[in-house]
């Protein structure tokens, strides 16, 4: 006899992640519950509208449920909790953006701190045993990347000391830096459940994700770079460089990928344990490498601005060193290559065009 399907709760469950999550677990037979209040559409306008990817899991998606729901509500997330038994969580819902974090002081730190919590909490007490993986972010240690020594090339920078020959690992510190609101709020979230992990013994991981990316993704310019390169040099629409001559370096992890690592954790968990997660150096690019590629691909370049002013705790350089997830779970790899990540993008954005 078949044993009963597992069940995942997934919050923002619309977005690039959650949106991934829910497609993943389905196709296993998971039974799946997504929380999602397109909070991302109030954020960024209707560019960050992600109610056609709900449209899309609904209609796509056998074992899929849907719910509206805030993750600042407490007794509703609480409510959730109690009436279903989850056995895997994955917290993707998040307030994403440096400079939004700026303007919406309370929001930011509300969505990403409290709603974590709230959603720990209901964990805690009504699914003990439950695995809950965090999606964090390397933006948790702010500029810190920033001191790290760099040799600037004539299309990138690139770390100059031979121990980061793989990149960065989960040893750099978060403390004493420039995080913006965001890197705080987000932070704040990730500290919460490894403590939920360490000190309550929750099954929890913390990855702590540089782009994290894919063709459903709803880039803006405030959040989602490389899907929103694409899409403006496809149109030849305008695109600002914020700082560092277009030389800023961010390593690439498709959202499968992503979703095969959690699932890995789920598997057998550690609980309270923090992994970097990203596409790695040879999934690493500068600004101005990507629009040339996408040139080489299409024909196209956007129309390019350049401000100066870098934006306040982004990094020059950063890609990451999964040695230690890795380690833990070697049989997992990544499957996307750069290039196959930007073609994908190219073809939707090019096939979205034809149809508008």
């Amino acid at each position: 006899m078949k044993s009963a399907p597992k069940y995942v709760l997934v919050t923002g469950s619309s977005g690039l992640i959650g949106s991934e999550a829910v497609t993943f677990f389905d196709a296993m037979g998971f039974r799946v519950t997504g929380v999602d209040n397109n909070m991302r559409g109030d954020f960024f306008g209707p560019k960050g509208d992600t109610t056609s990817n709900r449209h899309r899991l609904l209609a796509s998606c056998a074992n899929f449920e849907h719910v509206t729901l805030d993750i600042r509500d407490r007794a509703g997330v609480r409510s959730l909790f109690a009436d279903a038994k989850f056995d895997i969580i994955i917290h993707a819902a998040a307030q994403p953006s440096h400079d939004l974090a700026a303007k919406r002081v309370f929001d930011d730190f509300e969505v990403n701190a409290m709603g974590t919590l709230n959603l720990l909490e209901s964990c805690r007490t009504l699914r003990p045993n439950a695995v809950f993986i965090h999606v964090s972010t390397n933006k948790v240690y702010g500029d810190a990347p920033n001191r790290l020594p760099l040799t600037e090339f004539s299309t990138r920078y690139d770390f100059a000391h031979p121990s980061l020959v793989r990149g960065i690992n989960e040893s750099l510190t978060i403390d004493q830096n420039t995080h913006s609101l965001f890197g705080v709020s987000k932070a704040s979230g990730d500290l919460l459940a490894q403590e939920y992990g360490r000190y309550f013994g929750l099954k929890t991981g913390v990855f702590r994700g540089g782009c994290l990316t894919g063709p459903q993704h709803a880039g803006v310019e405030l959040h989602g770079f490389l899907n929103y390169l694409v899409k403006c040099a496809i149109e030849e629409k305008p695109y600002t460089i914020f700082g560092y001559k277009g030389k800023q370096v961010r390593d690439q992890i498709h959202c499968h990928d992503v979703i095969n690592a959690f699932w890995h954790f789920a598997q057998n968990p550690r609980p309270g344990e923090v992994y970097n997660l990203g596409g790695g150096k040879h999934n690493a690019a500068s600004v101005i490498e990507c629009i040339d590629y996408i040139h080489r691909q299409t024909g196209n370049r956007p129309t390019l601005s350049y401000d100066p002013t870098n934006r306040i705790g982004d990094h020059i350089c950063y890609y990451t060193d999964m040695s230690k997830f890795h380690a833990h779970y070697p049989t997992w790899q990544l499957r996307h290559s750069l290039p196959a990540i930007i073609d994908e993008m190219i073809a939707k954005s090019k096939m979205h065009e034809l149809i508008a």
